[in-house]
């Protein structure tokens, strides 16, 4: 049988990007799924705990939710400074169909764990998409003025420590924002509710999650590219030196062989 939560005409959705993972095993209280993780908490609250580190807290108050938000502190993994976070608000109106509304509330028919978790997975993944643009949005920045002095003088001033720096944190992004969320992947909740497949997509499109997985991957690759540039420099400088040295031990070589031919000689 399906829980819901008590009837509400308007319930807070509020989605955080907490840290890189939460630790979702050996929870302590009412849970409510298992995959993701979806506990009762505070009166009438569900909170939803995604592995990639997001929370998303449904029907809390302020004071729930910080109570919450410390009771999971211990199991948040590498945890951000500055937390992303999303609001949104679902009204219920039952026996309505559900309804996306162009930044409006998500409107529902009714208050399931279904409905719940769908929500809930829109939501993370819009969170979690905006905390990696937001990484990205960083690189890019310590990018574009290497890029601008290349185009201007044809060379860098950095030194082979900062194009390291730049090349390890394109890198540490990639891979971070590459490996952290499948945002292709359907809610697990869909296998046994595949009639809640069009409340899903509406979602889908309301968040535009498709359409920003695609800009990022193409932002992900212009890092790539570009830290594959800073290494080729710092390859290209180092043959440049080690080029140098031979150069001047074959003339160290050539100036002591003429020099001892010369003291040779001058001994006769």
């Amino acid at each position: 049988m399906e829980k819901s939560l008590q009837p509400s005409r308007r319930v807070p959705v509020h989605a955080l990007h907490l840290g890189d993972r939460i630790n979702t095993s050996g929870y302590d209280g009412e849970i409510l799924s298992a995959v993701p993780l979806a506990v009762r908490s505070g009166q009438n609250g569900v909170a939803v705990l995604f592995r990639y580190g997001v929370a998303v807290l449904i029907g809390f108050t302020a004071e729930e939710e910080a109570a919450f938000l410390q009771k999971i502190s211990t199991r948040i993994v590498g945890p951000l400074s500055v937390a992303e976070e999303e609001n949104a608000f679902v009204e219920i109106a039952a026996g309505a169909e559900d309804q996306i509304s162009a930044g409006g509330p998500i409107a529902l028919g009714d208050m399931s764990l279904p409905r719940m978790l769908i929500v809930a997975d829109a939501l993370a993944k819009s969170v979690a998409l905006a905390s990696d643009e937001r990484d990205v949005t960083k690189v890019f920045g310590v990018i574009e003025p290497f890029a601008a002095e290349l185009a201007t003088h044809g060379r860098t001033r950095r030194n082979r420590t900062e194009i390291l720096k730049l090349v390890g944190n394109a890198l540490l992004v990639q891979h971070r924002v590459s490996g952290r969320v499948a945002v292709a992947e359907k809610p697990d909740a869909l296998w046994d509710r595949p009639d809640l497949e069009r409340l899903y997509a509406r979602l889908e499109d309301e968040y535009e999650l498709k359409e920003r997985v695609e800009t990022l991957d193409r932002k992900l690759n212009v890092i790539a590219d570009t830290a594959e540039t800073l290494a080729d420099i710092i390859d290209t400088r180092r043959s440049l030196r080690l080029e140098i040295i031979v150069v001047l031990l074959i003339a160290i070589e050539i100036a002591t062989s003429f020099y001892q031919i010369f003291i040779a000689r001058g001994t006769h």
